[in-house]
Formats: C-alpha cells, structure tokens, sequence
C-alpha cells in the first residue's frame, strides 16, 4: 500500500470518527451540518482539521473542538496527533449542510 493510500484511507476514517460527533442544538453529525471545512493528513500523521461553528458565541466554542481533537486521536490508529483551527471564514450557513443532514432534519 502506497503511503497516498494511507493518508486517504486516514481521512476516510477521520471522517467515520467526524460523522459521530454530534452538534448539541442539531441533531445532525459536524460533518454533514457542515462544519468540518478541511481535512489535511500529513505524511508526520498529524491530523490538520479546520472546522467552524454555527455561530461565533456558540456555547460549544471550547468543548467541541477539544472533542474533535481528542476523538480523532484516541479512535483513528495510525493518527499521532490532531491539531483543530476554529475559522469563521467563511461564515456557516444552513446552505452547507448535506442532502442527507436536510433529509435527516426534514428540511428537504
């Protein structure tokens, strides 16, 4: 197995781990509400996620980050660490989250 392989089968698990965290005001995973922007895994396998929240103010600033961090570390073998950057830019809106999310939520 080429080390490309790796690092993307890496992400496809980062992203199984990613659709088991869930936003506590939606009841719909990060990854399909949309929040998770960017998913890097370097050949070093540190985990680089970007992600966002639905609103700056959110009261899960501190604590879903941390959960992202930790979770992926602790439940995706071959990931050493996991570095999560909160950015605002740009902005969530309810236009990113998935068909699946919208059908899940009955907004579609």
């Amino acid at each position: 197995m080429t080390d490309k392989v790796k690092l993307l089968e890496l992400g496809g698990k980062v992203i199984d781990v990613l659709k088991q965290i869930y936003d506590p005001e939606i009841p719909v995973n990060i990854y399909d509400l949309g929040l998770i922007y960017k998913i890097d895994i370097g050949e070093d396998l540190i985990a680089r996620i970007e992600m966002t929240l639905t609103a700056p103010n959110c009261p899960v600033a501190e604590s879903l980050p941390e959960e992202v961090r930790t979770r992926v570390t602790d439940e995706v073998e071959g990931i050493k660490e996991t570095i999560v950057e909160i950015v605002f830019e740009p902005p969530w809106s309810k236009d990113m989250i998935s068909e699946a999310a919208l059908l899940e939520l009955g907004l579609l």
